[in-house]
Order: C-alpha cells, then sequence, then structure tokens
C-alpha cells in the first residue's frame, strides 16, 4: 500500500564544488519567482588531496572546472574512473528511539517511536525509514459530551440526565482513567434561526405552560470531571430549548469545544467528543441569512457563565476548518444521531479523520453501548500522517500491520484492527524535488494521539570533498590549495594549476589569440591565464573555439533533444539526422498497407511529400479526384440492378468489382451513400478486396428513391393545414364569445325591464292607477299613452 501527497512549489538550484548556482537571479531576501523544473541529480569527479588515484588530466585544455559537475552517466562518457565520481547520497540518523510501553501505569507512556530522526535527503531520490505503534493498556480517555437540546431533543433529555455511572462504568472497563465533560447547543440567537420575540427568547417552548431555557449557540456546563454524581447533578438541572428552523448550530458548539482547551480541561490523552442530535447542521455560508458574513475566527469565545459569547459575529465553521481543527487538537468525533440524518452524517465522516457515526434512538437509550462500540472502532485504527511538510517535499507510506488490515488512507498510512499491546509499523518514504534553503522540520503523527516524530530535514547539495590540502603539490609544487580537485593558488599566482606569475601573466596573451595572433583573446569565451585559456561553462578548446550550446535548436530544445551538440554541431542519435536532429528516418508514420504516403508523395523525416494537387497525411485526396464512393458507384449501380451508365457493357467495365445486394442491413457512416443519374440514392459499403477484386455490399433491391422533393411537400401541406385548423379554431372561438356575450346582453334587458318602477293615482278619489310606459317614438307623440291618459292627463305622472 502506497500513498504519496506533494505540497507546494521547488526552486531548483546545483551545487557544484560547493558553489551554488541558483536557477534563479535577485538580491538576498527576494522571493524566488515561479519554480522552474528540478535540476536532475548532480555527481562530481573529484580530485582531493586524500585521493587514492587522483585524476589529474580530468578536464581538457580550455575546459572549465563546472564541467567535472554532471550527471554519473556524462562523467563516465567523459572518461572519470568510477571510483572518482562523487556522489552524495541521502541517509538517516536516529536521535531519539524510547522504547514502546505495554502499559498507561508507567511513568512515561511511549507509543510511537522513534521519537526524533535527522534526515539528509539528495534532491530527486527517494530514502526510506521505519515507524513503528504499539497501543498501550490502559490510555486514559477524556469524553465530552456535546448535546443538541432544541425542543425535538426533549425525550433524549431525560435518559441522559442518568447516563452518568453507566458511561463511566463502560469506559473503566477499558480504562481506569476516564473524564467526562458535557456542554450543550441550539442555533445562533438572531432570526431566521430561533425567534427573537423577547417572550420567545424567554421561553421557546411551544406551550406557554411549559418552562424551557432561553436558546444559545454553546453552553459549556460541565469541565471533565471524573465524579460521575457530579455529572449527573449538573446535567438533571438542564432544561430543553427550541429554535425555528430544522439545521442546528452544532458546528458553532463543535469548533468551540476544540478550541477552549483551556476552559474544557482536555488533557494530553485520547480525546473523545461525542456529538448528539436529531437534526442536520448549518454550515458555513448559512450565517448571512443572519447577517453574520465573518468567517469563524478559530479563537475560544467562552465568557464567565460559559457562553459562547460572539455567535452572532461569526459564521458558522466550513466542513474542511472544522476537520482541521479537530485533527490538530487530536479530538476523535462520534457523531451519535438518530436514522433520519445518519446518512448525511454518514458523508460528513468521510470528511473529518478519525470520526465514527452512530446510530441513535429516539429517545437515546442506547447511547452508553454507541459510544463504547465507537470507541473501540476508533481506537483500533491507527493513521499515521504527516504535518507542516516543507514545500516541494512528498511523503508515501506503506503498511506493516501484521496480521491487522491495512487500507489506503486520505495522504497517510492506515491499519485497522489492531489490539492492545500490537506492534505495527510503516515505511516512510521522503523525497525533494530540489534543494531547500537550510534545515527543515515536519512531524508523522497518529491521529488521536499526541506522540509525534520530529523529522529534522536537510538536503544535500554540496559535493563532499574532504578536508582542503594547503600547498598541495599538485598546485605546481605547493603554490595553492587543492579543494575539491581544483587549486585555489596563492596570491601573486595565476593558472589552473597556480603555474604562473601574475606580473607575467600579461605578457602570455599571444598564446590566447587564433592561429594569427588576431581577433579576440580567447575567442570572446574566456579569460587567458598564464598564456592559456580558461573557458567559460559549455566552452571549450584550446582558444574557446567550441561552444557545446551553439547548435540549432527544435522546439526549443538543443538538437530536438535527439542528439548531443559538440563544437556547435549535433551528434544525432540512432535513427535521427538534420541540422538539429529533428529528422527521424523512421517511414513507418508514412505507410498504409504496406504502400507509402499512397503511392503519391515520397516520405521525408517521417512526414509524406505529397506530389502536386494530393493531400491528407498519406497523400490519399486530390482536388480533382474522385472519392472511393463515387468511383465504385457506377459499378455497383450495374452489377446490383443492371442500371446506370455502365449497365451495356457492366462485365468489362466492372471486371475488377464483386456487388452483392443485401436485403437489410444496419447503414452507418462507414456507407456510401450516393444519387445517381435518375435520381435514386444509392447505398453501398466498400468491404475491400476479396479474390483480387474489390468487394462491394449494396442494400436493397431497387436502391433507395430520393424522396426530398416528397418530404418538402409533405412539409408545405402540412404547414398549410396546420395554418387553416389555427384560423378556424380562432373563428369558432371568438364565435363562441359573441353568442355568449350576446346572451348576457339579452338578460341584462329582461332584467332591466323587471325593474322598470310603477307610480300610483295622484288625481281625485276613484281615479285609476296609470303604468309608465316606454319613452315613445319620435314623431309619435302620445302614441305610448293609454286611452286614459289621453282622454285624462291628470293622470299621468309629474316630470322630474
Amino acid at each position: 500500500m502506497r500513498n504519496v501527497r506533494r505540497d507546494g512549489g521547488t526552486q531548483s538550484s546545483c551545487v557544484c564544488g560547493g558553489h551554488l548556482r541558483r536557477a534563479w537571479g535577485g538580491h538576498d531576501g527576494e522571493s524566488p519567482p515561479t519554480p522552474r523544473r528540478p535540476i536532475p541529480h548532480c555527481s562530481r569527479c573529484g580530485l582531493w588531496a586524500d585521493s587514492p588515484s587522483p585524476l589529474q588530466n580530468f578536464t581538457k585544455a580550455g575546459e572549465s572546472d563546472a564541467t567535472r559537475c554532471a550527471t554519473r552517466e556524462e562523467l563516465l562518457r567523459r572518461g572519470c574512473a568510477l571510483e572518482e565520481v562523487v556522489e552524495p547520497r541521502g541517509r538517516h540518523q536516529v536521535l531519539e528511539d524510547a522504547p514502546l510501553s505495554d502499559s498507561a501505569e508507567q511513568e512515561t507512556v511511549t507509543q510511537l517511536a522513534p521519537q526524533k530522526i535527522a534526515l539528509w535527503l539528495r534532491p530527486g531520490e527517494q530514502h526510506s525509514f521505519s515507524v513503528r505503534f504499539k497501543r498501550a493498556e490502559g490510555y486514559p480517555v477524556d469524553v465530552y459530551y456535546l448535546m443538541d437540546l432544541s425542543y425535538s431533543m426533549k425525550d433524549d433529555l431525560e435518559n441522559i440526565k442518568k447516563l452518568g455511572n453507566d458511561l463511566l462504568a463502560a469506559l473503566r472497563n477499558i480504562t481506569k482513567s476516564v473524564k467526562i465533560g458535557f456542554g450543550s447547543f441550539v442555533d445562533k440567537t438572531v432570526l431566521p434561526y430561533v425567534s427573537t420575540v423577547p417572550a420567545k427568547l424567554r421561553n421557546p417552548c411551544p406551550d406557554r405552560y411549559e418552562q424551557c431555557d432561553s436558546p444559545v449557540s454553546f453552553r459549556h456546563v460541565l469541565p471533565l470531571t471524573d465524579n460521575a454524581s457530579e455529572f449527573e447533578s449538573r446535567v438533571s438541572q438542564q432544561r430543553i430549548s427550541g429554535n425555528l428552523d430544522s439545521p442546528e448550530g452544532g458546528f458553532d458548539a463543535i469548533m468551540q469545544a476544540a478550541v477552549c482547551e483551556e476552559q474544557i480541561g482536555w488533557r494530553n490523552v485520547t480525546r473523545l467528543l461525542v456529538f448528539t442530535s436529531d437534526d442536520v447542521f448549518h454550515t458555513a455560508g448559512d450565517g448571512k441569512l443572519g447577517g453574520i458574513y465573518l468567517p469563524n475566527d478559530n479563537q475560544c469565545h467562552l465568557d464567565t457563565d460559559g457562553l459562547y459569547s460572539k455567535s452572532h459575529i461569526y459564521d458558522y465553521p466550513s466542513v474542511g476548518h472544522l476537520a482541521q481543527v479537530l485533527s490538530a487538537s487530536n479530538i476523535q468525533p462520534i457523531f451519535a444521531v438518530t436514522g433520519s440524518t445518519l446518512p448525511v452524517y454518514q458523508e460528513l465522516s468521510r470528511l473529518i479523520p478519525k470520526s465514527v457515526v452512530g446510530e441513535l434512538k429516539e429517545d437515546s437509550s442506547n447511547v452508553v453501548q454507541l459510544i463504547s462500540d465507537a470507541y473501540n472502532s476508533l481506537s483500533s485504527t491507527v493513521n499515521l500522517e504527516h504535518f507542516q511538510l516543507p514545500p516541494g517535499v512528498s511523503v508515501a507510506y506503506e503498511s506493516h500491520c501484521e496480521g491487522a488490515n491495512h487500507s489506503l488512507g486520505g495522504h497517510g498510512g492506515v491499519c485497522s484492527g489492531v489490539h492492545i499491546n500490537q506492534l505495527v509499523s510503516f515505511t516512510v518514504t521522503v523525497q525533494a524535488d530540489a534543494c531547500l534553503e537550510g534545515p527543515h522540520t515536519f512531524a508523522l503523527r497518529v491521529l488521536g494521539f499526541t506522540e509525534e516524530v520530529r523529522v529534522e530535514l536537510q538536503t544535500l547539495c554540496d559535493c563532499p570533498c574532504g578536508q582542503p590540502e594547503p600547498n598541495a603539490t599538485h598546485c605546481s609544487g605547493g603554490h595553492g590549495t587543492l579543494t575539491c580537485g581544483v587549486c585555489s593558488c596563492s596570491p601573486g599566482r595565476v593558472g589552473k594549476l597556480c603555474e604562473c606569475e601574475l606580473a607575467e601573466a600579461t605578457d602570455l596573451e599571444a598564446g590566447c589569440r587564433g592561429r594569427n595572433g588576431t581577433g579576440p583573446t580567447c575567442s570572446g569565451k574566456g579569460q587567458c591565464v598564464c598564456g592559456q585559456c580558461q573557458c567559460n561553462s559549455n566552452v571549450r578548446g584550446q582558444h574557446c573555439e567550441c561552444d557545446d550550446t551553439s547548435c540549432e535548436r527544435h522546439d526549443g530544445q538543443l538538437c530536438a533533444g535527439q542528439g548531443r551538440c559538440q563544437c556547435g554541431s549535433c551528434l544525432c542519435d540512432e535513427g535521427y539526422t538534420g541540422g538539429a536532429c529533428d529528422c527521424s528516418l523512421d517511414t513507418r508514420a508514412c505507410l498504409q498497407d504496406g504502400v507509402e504516403c499512397s503511392g503519391h508523395g515520397r516520405c521525408v523525416c517521417n512526414k509524406c511529400q505529397c506530389q502536386p494537387g494530393y493531400f491528407d497525411r498519406l497523400c490519399s485526396r486530390c482536388t480533382s479526384c474522385r472519392t472511393p464512393c463515387e468511383e465504385h458507384r457506377d459499378c455497383a449501380d450495374c452489377q446490383a440492378f443492371r442500371m446506370g451508365p455502365l449497365s451495356q457493357n457492366c462485365s468489362i467495365a466492372c471486371n475488377h468489382t464483386v456487388a452483392t445486394v443485401v436485403p437489410e442491413a444496419t447503414v452507418n457512416e462507414q456507407w456510401c451513400k450516393e444519387k445517381t443519374d435518375d435520381e435514386r440514392i444509392l447505398i453501398f459499403l466498400i468491404e475491400g478486396m476479396e479474390g483480387g477484386k474489390v468487394a462491394l455490399k449494396v442494400k436493397d433491391k431497387d436502391a433507395v428513391t430520393d424522396q426530398t422533393s416528397m418530404i418538402v411537400l409533405g412539409l408545405v401541406l402540412g404547414i398549410v393545414v396546420i395554418g387553416l385548423l389555427v384560423i378556424i379554431a380562432y373563428r369558432i372561438s371568438v364565435e363562441i364569445l359573441d353568442r355568449r356575450e350576446y346572451m348576457r346582453f339579452e338578460k341584462e334587458r329582461e332584467r332591466a325591464k323587471g325593474n322598470e318602477p310603477s307610480y300610483q293615482q295622484h288625481g281625485p278619489p276613484g281615479a285609476t292607477l296609470a303604468t309608465a310606459a316606454p319613452p315613445s317614438s319620435p314623431g309619435r307623440e302620445g302614441a305610448g299613452r293609454g286611452p286614459a291618459a289621453r282622454r285624462n292627463p291628470t293622470l299621468l305622472p309629474a316630470a322630474k
């Protein structure tokens, strides 16, 4: 089992002969730019005082001493003896390794070893060491019980008030040293989470005759104690509370319980946090609903009464934030939740290391057994992980569980089913991508335990050349100090081997110029010392005339990365040619069925150069050429159906093809669909060669008639019919509405006639009553009056 984690960028550097050459420039204190690729590992052809057989003539005339630093393969190719190659290797040293304890009753309990390691890494190479772990019997446990006191947990609280003795008794079967504490939560005391009506804040119960506590975001009730009676007494004083929305503010409570170590009373032992609830949780971002936008600050904010005093200021923590804090505090959460929310908390547990979920009964009657089982599950799983890893360093783990089960963790080694006093070990492999500035330290820790392995890391970027030899014989009889095979001359002496006096060095420059004694000194690519050129890096020759970086480049690479540059010319690897080694001699990319470039071109540098008029990767297409489908259309038509332009001489014109008619076939993009001269659609498949002839598979017996005109006609007719139907439907609906309006109008007229007023007689006694008639029409004045009215005008109503 292997799992690798990489963090951060890298800073590329290469060290040769004790001089650091960085891959980035800048003054001290400046930050490096975006890291380049790591420099490959560098060996050195060494020469020093205690060398058994010093190789004095490794660097050739004009070559810089920097050429001593290269890869092992390059040094051996250039003639450096294998025993002279100086190549530091990674190593480690155990600085502290106390023996593992069998019992927690010992004065000093040690479960993780070794405790301190010094590690030296060669950039780009891996180095491994072993870490051991053994669970000690009777290791102390702290349990903090965090309970949801929203109104739906009313029956659960009654059972929790009685579980103090039972819970301590169950845990004391595992360890003698156990402490238990208690805290509660509801939600933030702002809208829309709780009602802010003063009466509801005092008593949030739905029944006003029932007494409830005011809602709180988190209340720390009892610090960790081993007194079961005190636990039951303090918990029995708690009353249920209430809120408005379904999700609870449990994340706020977990954060405060983790960061307020002094108030809670956490010890450096196994820490368990039991979280009980019957609903889901608020998370980061939900606070904006209540006008809370500041992110959680990861600080303790408990007042003298144990209340979280700044819940109205800081938002809920995120899942990732909570997981980080719990892991850093070595707290292992146990989520005891009801069945309806179990899937949600199971997903949450996957994101929080060393956590477990258990199903709580509706009245919490099984909480003691649930906590006991969860503790056994957590303590039997060993997760080794790393912390504070430097940038550019990766760590891999291999688990050796010896009978237990091993599995792949998030970024560490995992063993599950580990028993008390069972030894498990992990092989930890560390790799640095590049040189690091100074020593660095990172930690290895088993989740849930405070012990850790401190690893002091340094990268090996200097070649160990032994002690410098002052007045070395190699340096012209003692005129310099020999360090890493290079002479550092005494004052007044110069030269590669300190062979010249400084005063006479300027008179020897003629030897550093070309054949005619003209031109720049050392070709402008070095310095003249004692009449000999000392060339710059990657430049060599008596007059520094050979530049091994001046060759042609392809795609930004010298000699296309397929050769090496020698004195301005590329020496190509086998199978490549060209000035920049960019031309492959392979021809496989130009072949198809053994034919090069389809017979219409030639292969150059593994690419087809087509004849005029042809194109495509294999020169298989041309602007004036017919496609294979067009080429075989007439033969398919005449051989299958005796139709088409070749029907009269089909046997002669199409003797190179064999057509077979198939009544049913699944047509795809490989089938040809060609229109014939008489507007039919011919569908056929070119299957390849059969007995030296092209095999054609033709669909149907009469081909397929072109249905384009019929489709277009059908579409036009369909649009016309649909338009007519829409117009008819519109006219019918308008007619129906008009008729309804007319009928409504007629009913209103009839109703108006029935409501016309009647008038009593205002004449002398005995006169008869006259009913008002409708107004008369023009030109018929008096026509609407009755005979009596006409005879006796006094019976008519007075005008108004």
